[in-house]
């Protein structure tokens, strides 16, 4: 399963991901003015993964199936100082 993924211009750390590279016409236009300009970043074999960076793969493959789009939003600050702490103790 291929998607494209791109950035959103309002929104930092914001992705959308959909179906189709081009193709964006799952996506609800209230999300769409809220996301901005989306600006592509890469396609993405989805099977050949076994995690994303931060987006949980399965629920990815979920909603690009169900809904054809999926929004990343940036995590937490909580969890991005624990992330941080973590890694720093590990030195």
């Amino acid at each position: 399963m291929y998607c494209a993924i791109y950035k959103s211009s309002k929104k930092d750390s914001t992705y959308l991901y959909v179906n189709r590279k081009d193709d964006l016409g799952d996506v609800p236009q209230q999300l769409l003015q809220t996301f901005g300009k989306p600006h592509f970043v890469m396609m993405v074999n989805l099977d050949k993964r076994e995690k994303l960076a931060i987006a949980d793969l399965d629920k990815v493959k979920e909603s690009l199936q169900r809904d054809g789009f999926y929004l990343q939003l940036p995590p937490p600050i909580d969890q991005v100082l624990q992330h941080i702490r973590a890694n720093n103790t590990k030195l």
